[in-house]
């Protein structure tokens, strides 16, 4: 069991004064037999009424809703846990569900909803012809399959970090052949869907003590993984930045069906269309804090 102190502030600034909109902030980290969330503080300057609700994936979500003009705003998270995630997880997986293709229970089906359904075009069929070229039999292991695919995106991808926002599509990532945490954890959700899975993003920190776990500067960082539903396991983690599988060095704070519902930070401000001037996230896990600037975006 690990014990961690986790800091996320962000800062926007504007050359202006500006009236920001309500901000959905997803901050709070999500308790779970290996995660026990000790405390949790958040702050945000010019003042905000600031009101908890969890949404439909049980994500607790803070909106701050503000009543003054401002040049920056400042949202500033601290979380206090202890992580017990083992290194080497044991999945005990139902007998139905060894071998792929298995089909889950009519309950199963009805709740993942969505979580099965790929949610970007594959019109040329190239995310599916290489998602199968991982099915080596029919029938087939069913952890055996996962852990290919997932070991499969970072022989395919290489990791790039990459300020841009939003998301590359899957087929756009395996054009290219680099992406960033979110763009290779995207491709995973939507290859396994493509199969048949119920998948999920995660976002939440990335705990790298060490500093040799890709995704990370520093001691800690943002980042983005994925979670397969799997009959008698339950969910089952895997990160294909790293290769891994199961949650160690894994801080979750959201889960969704898109990337879109998971942003740490997302909102908007009435202001002239040129005030924004720039924005910076300091991430801490631990220690050490991790800074990176961004630039206003072209017009």
């Amino acid at each position: 069991m690990v014990t961690l102190r986790i800091r996320h502030r962000t800062t926007y600034r504007y050359g202006k004064p500006v009236a920001p909109r309500p901000h959905r902030l997803i901050l709070r980290p999500r308790k779970s037999r290996d995660l026990r969330l000790l405390s949790m503080e958040l702050h945000v300057e010019p003042h905000a009424v600031v009101t908890w609700a969890q949404d439909v994936a049980g994500n607790m979500v803070a909106t701050a809703t503000f009543q003054t003009m401002t040049n920056n705003l400042i949202i500033d998270s601290v979380a206090e846990l202890e992580l017990d995630a083992a290194a080497w997880p044991v999945f005990e997986i139902a007998a139905s569900a060894i071998f792929y293709p298995f089909r889950y229970s009519e309950d199963e089906w009805t709740d993942l909803g969505a979580l099965t359904a790929p949610q970007y075009p594959d019109s040329t069929a190239r995310l599916r012809e290489w998602v199968q070229g991982f099915v080596r039999s029919n029938p087939t292991d069913t952890l055996s399959l996962l852990k290919d695919v997932n070991a499969g995106v970072l022989a395919w991808v290489l990791y790039r970090q990459r300020d841009a926002e939003g998301t590359q599509s899957p087929a756009h990532t395996l054009e290219r052949g680099w992406g960033s945490c979110r763009d290779m954890a995207v491709l995973f959700v939507e290859a396994v869907r493509t199969l048949g899975f119920g998948a999920r993003i995660v976002s939440g920190y990335l705990h790298n003590p060490d500093g040799d776990i890709a995704g990370s500067e520093g001691a800690g960082t943002t980042h983005a993984w994925a979670e397969v539903y799997v009959s008698g396991a339950g969910w089952i983690t895997f990160d294909p930045t790293n290769r891994s599988v199961g949650g160690a060095n894994l801080i979750p704070v959201a889960v969704g069906r898109d990337i879109r519902q998971v942003m740490p930070v997302a909102g908007t401000f009435v202001g002239m269309s040129d005030a924004f001037e720039g924005m910076s996230v300091e991430v801490c896990v631990g220690s050490t804090f991790r800074q990176s600037e961004k630039k206003p975006p072209s017009p």
